[in-house]
């Protein structure tokens, strides 16, 4: 009922937000109207309004070209595995100088596996398009449930699980694996079992500021997991989509509620970046208000998750921690990191993370007890939050380094001595654990 209301309620409002949206154009472009006192005020606070209360829709990841190694070459965005609840995407680099297409053709391919956990795959932008610098880019692009008919079944982990299997055997074992935030345990657990099935896997793993460990510096999201039972998340969250939408009658966890609670954690900097925002528009500072439009044009648009998959998750990583205790089970095959061989590891964590807690992406280490010790790696991020590892200066400048190092040094045979690959840089150091 709650996502019903939700919905009559923005049907309700539409017509007073695009009449907000309006008068703010009507009050900021050239003209005897913006010339009237308190003009700017007035299109601030409509422009203000209309922000606050429109839907976003999923933003484009809008990488047209990037500079590699000194050329400008296209992207094309193209969709190369479809299934219901996720698409896989691959950024194609093109160039007409051959030489240029040939170096891009050695890359080495990467599988970016973006976090179903409210935003969309948009969100790591950032990350694709430096890794497009150096590497053949694909990338989980999941889908808002809402707009998957239910005739399509429920969604589970352990059909995230299977996904990012899928995905690795079509990219081939010669693929990089970076998980960002929620997909570290999933995507653990994909190579896990396929290293006991005795299938190849990835060259590489990434873990950037994952629950692996739940239990560890827990954070508020931890804290609100343990705190609550699996039966009121059910009773609380979940909701059926209305009848509007392709979903209609599918149990989600709706993205309007995910929002509020992003909010919640740190509302007064929300506040303040908004009231920023009302100045920077009645100073008439462009920049400033395109920067904050931007960023809250992602920040704002959210999707749905699957019920099954949702409460799976809050069950088996945040409540259970079945992965570290070694007792989660898929498809009646215990999920053994153990086995993992071959694929070397790097672990990332920010000095401010206030999502996933310091430790809790290095445990890791202690369950990839197969990997040896100097094909495992950790790097603690100085300074940088949550979204720091993977956007903006720290991720471009630090984590992104040390992650195409990381990659680079582990492309040929699993056996190459350490003494002949690439030293590790300041501060990504090797794991014993």
């Amino acid at each position: 009922m709650l996502y019903h209301l939700h919905d009559y309620q923005r049907s309700l409002f539409h017509p007073a937000l695009q009449v907000a949206q309006l008068t703010a154009r009507l009050f900021s472009m050239p003209g005897w109207l913006s010339q009237l006192p308190g003009a700017a005020r007035l299109a601030a606070s409509y422009e203000l309004f209309y922000r606050v209360g429109k839907h976003y829709e999923k933003p484009k990841f809008g990488i047209e070209t990037v500079q590699v190694r000194g050329a400008r070459v296209a992207v094309l965005e193209e969709t190369e595995l479809a299934r219901p609840f996720c698409r896989l995407q691959r950024f194609t680099r093109l160039s007409d100088d051959p030489e240029v297409a040939a170096r891009l053709r050695d890359d080495s391919p990467v599988l970016v596996v973006a976090p179903l956990s409210g935003h969309h795959s948009t969100l790591l932008r950032e990350t694709v398009r430096e890794l497009l610098k150096g590497h053949k880019v694909f990338m989980t692009d999941w889908t808002d449930a809402r707009m998957v008919p239910e005739s399509k079944g429920p969604f589970h982990l352990h059909d995230y699980v299977a996904y990012v299997q899928e995905f690795i055997r079509f990219i081939g074992p010669e693929v990089n694996v970076i998980s960002v935030c929620q997909p570290t345990v999933p995507v653990l657990a994909a190579i896990s079992l396929m290293a006991s099935a005795g299938e190849a896997t990835p060259r590489t793993m990434t873990m950037m500021g994952g629950p692996i460990d739940a239990r560890r510096s827990p954070t508020a999201v931890n804290n609100l997991a343990t705190n609550k039972s699996l039966s009121w998340f059910e009773n609380h969250v979940i909701h059926r989509v209305p009848v509007n939408y392709p979903g209609a009658g599918r149990r989600v966890y709706p993205g309007f509620l995910q929002h509020a609670g992003f909010i919640a954690m740190n509302p007064d900097r929300h506040l303040k970046s908004h009231y920023d925002h009302f100045l920077d528009l009645v100073r008439g500072d462009g920049d400033k208000a395109d920067f904050h439009r931007d960023f809250y044009d992602e920040y704002n648009a959210v999707l749905d998750m699957p019920a099954e998959y949702y409460l799976d998750t809050i069950k088996t990583v945040f409540q259970d921690f079945a992965l570290v205790n070694g007792t989660w089970e898929i498809d009646g095959r215990l999920v053994r990191p153990q086995d993992i061989r071959t694929t070397a590891l790097l672990t990332v964590e920010g000095e401010l993370d206030d999502i996933s807690g310091a430790g809790q992406t290095r445990a890791a280490h202690g369950l990839c007890t197969g990997v040896p010790a100097d094909r495992r790696f950790h790097y603690d991020v100085a300074g940088a939050g949550h979204y720091g590892i993977f956007s903006g200066r720290r991720w471009r400048e630090k984590v992104y380094p040390q992650v195409r190092d990381f990659i680079a040094a582990h492309q040929g045979d699993a056996d190459i001595p350490a003494k002949k690959r690439p030293a590790a840089r300041t501060k990504r150091r090797a794991v014993t654990a």
